[in-house]
C-alpha cells in the first residue's frame, strides 16, 4: 500500500486506542507485505523482533532504567533539593531555581522527565506554597526541570534515537550534557521573568554562611560521583555506553545500600518495575523498527525531500518545517510515542539536508522537551495534576508560558551554534 494510506491505517488504529507498539507493528507488517509479499514480511519481522532482543548493544536501556530506579529508591532527590536551596535560597525566585537545579540534578543519575517530575512535585510544591509561591509558579517549575529528564544524560530517548539511528549513544550522551546546562539556566531566567511579568513578591530567605552550604553538598556527593563516574568513563573512553550502564546500575545500587534504603520490599519493587519497563520499551522499540522498514520500501523518506525540496535548498526550511511538525504533533502524541514514530522518517530526511545526526538528535530532544508542557498532551503538567490534586491544569499551563518562550530560545541557539552539541563528542576519548 501506498505509504500516505499506511499513515492513515496507523493514525487510525491509535485514535481508536491499540497501542502504538502494536499500531506500528501491524502497518509495518501490512505495508512491506503490500510492496514485497506476506511471507518475506513475516520473515522479516521475525528477524526484527528476534536479532534485537539478543543485541547486546540493547542491554544499555534495562540497565540505565535499573540505574535511574535505584536512585529513585535511594531518596536522594531530597538531598539535591537540600543542597540547591542552601545556595540559592537567598535570592529572588530561590526556591523554585532551587527546584530547577534540583531537577536537572536528579534527571542526571535517573534519566526520567516523569518520575522527576512527580517526584519533585512531593519534595518542592510544600515549600514553595509555604513561602508564598503562586500556584502556577511553583508547579511550573517542577514541571519544565522535570522535561531534562529526557535530555540530560543519561537519557533513554537519546537511548532509543541511538538505536533506530545507529548512532554512538555516548557521543548522544555527551551531546545533551551543554544543552541540558543552558535548559536549566533558561529555566532559572524564566522564574525570574514570571516574577516580574506577574509583579509578584516571593520572600528571600537569608543567606547561609559558607560553611553550612558547604555541608549541604555532602549528602549529594554519591550521587554526584555517580554521575562523573559513568560520564567521565565514557568521554574518557574508559569503558562503553554498556559497560557504563552496568557500573551505573551497581553505583546506583551501592548508593541505596549506603543510604539505607536497601529494603526487600522497595528493592522487589524497583526491579519488577524495571522489568515491566524494559519489557513495554522493547516492543516499542521493535514496533518502530519494523515500521521503519515499511517506511524505507515505501519511498516515503524520497518524496518527503521532495517536498522540502521545494523550500529551496537553505537547510534552515527543512529545519523550520521539521520543527513545526513536531510542535504539531506534540499537541496530540505523548513524547515517546512522537519520537518513533517520527525519528524513522525524518532521519534520512535531516541527514540529506546536510545536518550532523547527533546534533539532530538532540535537536529532537529539545523540540520534544516542549511538548512535555504544552497542552492539551502536557505529560508533565498532568503529573503534577495528578500529585498536586488542588492546583487546575489551567493554572499549570499558564505558569510555564515563560518556560516554554526560554526552550524556543534555546532551539534557536542550537540552530545558530550547532557546537553546542557537538562540542564534547568531537573530544570524546582524547
Amino acid at each position: 500500500m501506498d505509504w500516505p494510506i499506511g499513515m492513515l491505517v496507523l493514525v487510525a488504529l491509535m485514535m481508536t486506542g491499540v497501542p502504538i507498539a502494536f499500531a506500528m507493528m501491524i502497518v509495518g507488517v501490512a505495508g512491506v507485505a503490500s510492496i514485497i509479499g506476506i511471507e518475506p514480511s513475516l520473515s522479516l519481522l521475525g528477524q526484527t523482533y528476534f536479532d534485537n532482543a539478543r543485541s547486546y548493544s540493547l542491554s544499555v536501556l534495562p540497565l540505565f532504567l535499573m540505574m535511574g530506579n535505584f536512585v529513585v529508591q535511594s531518596g536522594v532527590a531530597e538531598d539535591l533539593y537540600g543542597a540547591a536551596n542552601a545556595w540559592l535560597r537567598h535570592r529572588r525566585g530561590g526556591l523554585a531555581m532551587a527546584t530547577i537545579v534540583a531537577c536537572g540534578g536528579f534527571s542526571s543519575v535517573c534519566g526520567s522527565s516523569l518520575a522527576t517530575a512527580a517526584t519533585m512535585t512531593k519534595i518542592a510544591l510544600p515549600s514553595m506554597r509555604r513561602y508564598g509561591y503562586p500556584d502556577g509558579l511553583a508547579t511550573a517549575s517542577i514541571a519544565a526541570g522535570g522535561t531534562l529528564g529526557i535530555l540530560i544524560p543519561p537519557s533513554v530517548i537519546l537511548v532509543f534515537y541511538g538505536i533506530m539511528t545507529q548512532q554512538d549513544i555516548g557521543q548522544l550522551f555527551l551531546a545533551g550534557v551543554i544543552p541540558g546546562i543552558l535548559g536549566v539556566l533558561g529555566y532559572m531566567a524564566a522564574v525570574r521573568l514570571s516574577l516580574a511579568l506577574n509583579g509578584t513578591a516571593v520572600p528571600a530567605e537569608s543567606k547561609l554562611p559558607l560553611r553550612e552550604r558547604l555541608g549541604a553538598l555532602k549528602g549529594v556527593l554519591g550521587a554526584l560521583l555517580l554521575f562523573v563516574f559513568v560520564m567521565g568513563g565514557i568521554y574518557l573512553g574508559v569503558f562503553t555506553v554498556t559497560e557504563a550502564a552496568g557500573t551505573g546500575a551497581a553505583g546506583a545500587f551501592l548508593l541505596t545500600l549506603l543510604r539505607g534504603r536497601l529494603t526487600f520490599e522497595e528493592t522487589f519493587h524497583t526491579l519488577f518495575e524495571t522489568a515491566k519497563m524494559t519489557a513495554t520499551m522493547f516492543f516499542i522499540l521493535f514496533g518502530a523498527l519494523v515500521f521503519s522498514n515499511y517506511v524505507n520500501l515505501s519511498g516515503m523518506t524520497t518524496d518527503l525531500q521532495g517536498w522540502l525540496g521545494l523550500l529551496g535548498a537553505n537547510p534552515l526550511a527543512v529545519i523550520a518545517a521539521i520543527f513545526l511538525i513536531y510542535v504539531v504533533l506534540g499537541c496530540v502524541l505523548e513524547s515517546l510515542s512522537m519520537i518513533v514514530l517520527t525519528v524513522p522518517i525524518f532521519y534520512p530526511v535531516a541527514a540529506a539536508a546536510g545536518f550532523d545526526l547527533i546534533w539532530f538528535g538532540i535537536f529532537v530532544v529539545v523540540v520534544t522537551e516542549i511538548s512535555y508542557i504544552t497542552p492539551p498532551v502536557g505529560m508533565n503538567a498532568f503529573v503534577l495534576r495528578s500529585v498536586a490534586k488542588t492546583v487546575d491544569l489551567a493554572t499549570i499551563f499558564r505558569g510555564l508560558v515563560p518556560f516554554v518562550a526560554m526552550d524556543l530560545v534555546r532551539v534557536a541557539l542550537l540552530v545558530a551554534f550547532p557546537i553546542l552539541a557537538l562540542l564534547l563528542p568531537a573530544t570524546m576519548g582524547r
